[in-house]
């Protein structure tokens, strides 16, 4: 049993990753028929990527652009979490929060986030940030607010007896109870808001990856387009594999002991 499963793991695998080479493939042989001003060859476009990481005035910002999306997602997970404890410790708020709050963010486009923004707060990282932030609350304080509305409430009134400060409960028995959705709030937001970094800095900085691609886009660089989009889909990913996926085995196996 264990080697055929094994075994379909790796013939999936091999499935993807024949993909991925027929699709370059695809690109390149494409490539050869179209102007590179339309669409450049792999190669061209791996040497722009490793150009961009590796000079300095370049790699910045690619530095400032990940930073900013860190940034944006852990204030949108705790301003989330925040806002659904707050609508579950006070009646009155629920329906504030959740019926008029959520959908008003839910309903929000992401672009007149971004021109109100930049009306604000000018061009400035804080406007970025903002944008960022603001997209991303929705996902953050559904994933928390279904957490707290499937909790169990009777080891959470057996805590209190116990405990007696609802500061140490929260802490000490709610928090980790809501783990599982805050690591799963954490991966739609982190993926989220690499999809919306370059749409946040085109309108409302002057330097990320958002901000290159602007310049590329202006000069007609379609190599330095794609470099750029293709660098966002590998610092994802490496976020994915070096945080998210670790915490998420982690968190498995804590709740497989308990």
């Amino acid at each position: 049993m264990l080697s055929g499963w094994r075994g379909m793991r790796m013939g999936q695998r091999a499935l993807a990753e024949g993909l991925v080479v027929l699709a370059l493939l695809g690109w390149w042989w494409s490539s050869l028929e179209l102007p590179a001003t339309v669409l450049p060859s792999p190669p061209v476009v791996g040497r722009r990527l490793i150009g961009i990481l590796t000079t300095p005035a370049l790699s910045w910002h690619v530095a400032v652009t990940t930073l900013r999306v860190l940034l944006s997602v852990a204030t949108a997970l705790l301003a989330g979490l925040l806002l659904a404890l707050l609508a579950q410790a006070v009646p009155w708020l629920t329906g504030i929060i959740m019926d008029r709050i959520l959908v008003w963010l839910n309903g929000m486009p992401s672009v007149g986030w971004a021109i109100l923004a930049v009306i604000w707060f000018k061009v400035s990282d804080f406007t970025v940030i903002f944008v960022q932030v603001m997209i991303l609350l929705p996902f953050s304080l559904i994933n928390f607010a279904e957490g707290l509305r499937n909790l169990d409430r009777e080891l959470i009134e057996m805590a209190m007896s116990f405990a007696g400060r609802r500061a140490d409960v929260i802490r000490k028995v709610v928090l980790p109870m809501l783990l599982p959705y805050g690591v799963a709030a954490l991966r739609i937001s982190y993926g989220v808001c690499w999809k919306i970094a370059l749409i946040s800095e085109l309108f409302g900085a002057q330097s990320g990856l958002g901000y290159l691609m602007l310049q590329a886009q202006a000069v007609g660089d379609a190599t330095t387009v794609l470099a750029t989009c293709f660098l966002i889909v590998i610092l994802f990913a490496l976020g994915e594999a070096a945080l998210i996926n670790p915490l998420a085995r982690k968190l498995r196996s804590d709740l497989a002991e308990a």
